[in-house]
């Protein structure tokens, strides 16, 4: 799950990490008397988005009035917003954070990332941050410093000296910059995160240490253990993928024509790539589960026939935990139900399967079985196609 800034910053309020002046959060249809403007600016206005390069895209402005703060807010609540992170698609601009601005003397960027290689917390920083951190990284790679840390241990006293160092940091600025580092780390840990992240970190023009940014990413396999993050709303999320997962289905909307039902993750990885090699592309990435009961293959049908863009359904179940005999029944009781149009094609495997294609058979509906997953996805793309 990815965490709006100001939902990162009330996360790293908790650690003790300094921050700006809150003035105020404003969503589309809120009052824009609800920001607090009573000390004496300027004030940073900037778009709640979950996107990088805000700044380049006009999602970051700075007020020297409260009026013009409240102006620039009320500008920016509504906004099409592209950036160099969006892939070309814009992204509508439903909240405005507005925090007291601050004297920047300088900027680092620091953040703590999941090194899969490693199996471990690695940080990430470097002593020039702000807008321009990737181009920084593509043309002056040896000015990124990496520092492995201990999951466990968090990041030793002598490790965030020597971060220190590396980064010159003054030394006024010293021990609060060390503190600062092994509580973003602690963040990272607690917090079940694959990427916790500051850009940029400033020390201002009177020798303040403050993030004024908040980037945190956590892994959602491990949201039963965090309830406040789980009842926080997914802001990527489609319409449809908030019903799938409701319902306890998952659903990813992709770009392509031919919907997917399968269970298991791996399998529908392996079905959308199978689709791809046949020409095809899939409009879903769908697991229904190991259970794959009817109310949970009814439910999938709805969800798929819910995007336009489909032109044909192919069903990847294999028959594990439920016998192909079951899921057989399961997906002609559930067609029924939902009464499905377009080329439905199925390929079932595993347990009881020869029960399971007679009952398909037999079922009087208008589908096309497959032997394969490479037969089932050239069906389905030539479906597809028709």
């Amino acid at each position: 799950m990815k965490l709006l800034e100001y939902e990162g910053k009330d996360v790293f309020a908790r650690y003790g990490i300094p921050l700006q002046k809150r003035c105020g959060v404003i969503k589309i249809g809120d009052s824009l008397d609800k920001l607090d403007l009573s000390g004496k600016g300027p004030w940073v206005v900037k778009a709640q988005v979950l996107a990088g390069g805000r700044g380049k895209a006009g999602g970051v402005k700075l007020a020297k009035t409260a009026a013009e703060a409240r102006e620039l807010a009320g500008k920016m609540l509504g906004m099409k917003m592209i950036t160099h992170q969006t892939q070309g698609k814009s992204l509508t601009v439903e909240e405005v954070l507005v925090d007291e601005a601050c004297d920047i003397g300088r900027e680092i960027y620091i953040s703590v990332v999941l090194d899969r290689k490693a199996g471990a917390p690695s940080i990430i920083a470097s002593a020039e941050g702000g807008m321009s951190i990737e181009e920084l990284a593509h043309t002056h790679p040896e000015k990124i410093i990496r520092v492995p840390v201990d999951a466990e241990a968090g990041l030793l006293d002598y490790q965030a000296r020597q971060l220190a160092f590396d980064l010159n940091i003054p030394k006024k600025n010293f021990c609060d910059f060390t503190d600062f580092a092994k509580s973003l780390v602690k963040v990272f840990v607690d917090n079940d995160a694959s990427l916790v992240e500051v850009n940029p970190l400033v020390i201002t023009g009177d020798e303040r240490l403050i993030a004024i940014d908040s980037k945190i990413v956590t892994d959602d396999n491990a949201l039963f253990r965090h309830k406040d993050q789980a009842a926080r709303p997914d802001h990527e999320a489609s319409e449809i993928e908030k019903e799938a997962k409701a319902i306890g289905i998952n659903h990813i909307g992709l770009d392509g024509d031919i919907g997917c039902m399968v269970n298991g993750a791996g399998l529908a990885m392996a079905t959308l790539d199978t689709v791809k090699m046949a020409g095809g592309d899939a409009a879903n990435f769908l697991d229904v589960g190991g259970g794959a009961n009817v109310d949970q293959v009814t439910k999938a049908f709805q969800i798929i026939l819910k995007d336009p863009k489909v032109k044909a359904i192919l069903v990847n179940i294999f028959g594990g935990i439920m016998k192909c005999d079951n899921i057989a029944a399961g997906v002609v009781e559930a067609s029924k139900k939902v009464q499905i149009k377009m080329p439905l094609i199925v390929r079932l495997e595993g347990t009881r399967v020869k029960e399971g294609k007679e009952i398909l058979a037999k079922s009087g509906l208008k589908l096309e079985q497959a032997d394969s997953l490479w037969e089932a996805a050239q069906k389905a793309v030539a479906a597809a196609k028709r």
